[in-house]
């Protein structure tokens, strides 16, 4: 009998990873770094009907997720969200302007659950920056250094869907768990009929 997770409190949230999609192809999955907090919401909208000025039925339709992360990012992660680059300039010497565009990307995390030792793999399968580059605040005497945080979209990925999760203990194929993070795609995840 295949293992049903039934309660899950999300505790702490580690092992982020991008994929970007570069020049059409997706990259193997880079980590993140430490991550401080992932937070998102859908953004959505509605038909309706009204009868008599009255709403008789109403149906909301996910659009896209607008997500919110803070932690520390290696240098080059940041400068592929952003699009900074060092084109025509010199060694070491990298630029932001009006030109900038940064890279698509899948976003995964684990969530853990310490209660029930239960881990959660959560995936955004088409995801860029929402906003420009966002320099972190750096506070002179500070005791600690302070996260950076960036706005994300997930937007629908071929098939449509904005997000994609998994509890490691109710997968039957390892090797969803396994790629999860490094190379995340619809086809990982799609049942695949057998004759």
């Amino acid at each position: 009998m295949p293992t049903i997770i039934t309660e899950f409190d999300a505790v702490t949230v580690e092992n982020g990873s991008v994929q970007f999609v570069k020049n059409g192809t997706q990259e193997p999955g880079t980590a993140i770094g430490c991550t401080g907090t992932v937070e998102g919401e859908t953004e959505s909208f509605s038909i309706i009907k009204k009868c008599k000025g009255a709403t008789t039925k109403k149906i909301t339709k996910p659009m896209q997720h607008n997500l919110t992360y803070s932690g520390h990012i290696p240098v080059q992660v940041l400068r592929d969200v952003f699009g900074l680059k060092n084109e025509g300039l010199k060694p070491g010497i990298y630029s932001y302007g009006v030109n900038s565009k940064g890279y698509n990307f899948v976003l995964t995390f684990d969530v853990v659950d310490e209660f029930e030792d239960v881990t959660k793999l959560i995936a955004f399968p088409n995801v860029s920056s929402a906003a420009g580059l966002k320099i972190q605040s750096i506070e002179n005497g500070a005791e600690e250094v302070a996260m950076i945080e960036l706005e994300f979209t997930a937007l629908p990925d071929e098939v449509g869907e904005l997000y994609y999760e998994a509890f490691v203990d109710e997968l039957e194929d390892p090797t969803v768990a396994d790629d999860w993070h490094t190379s995340f795609t619809r086809e990982l995840v799609e049942l695949v009929a057998t004759p």
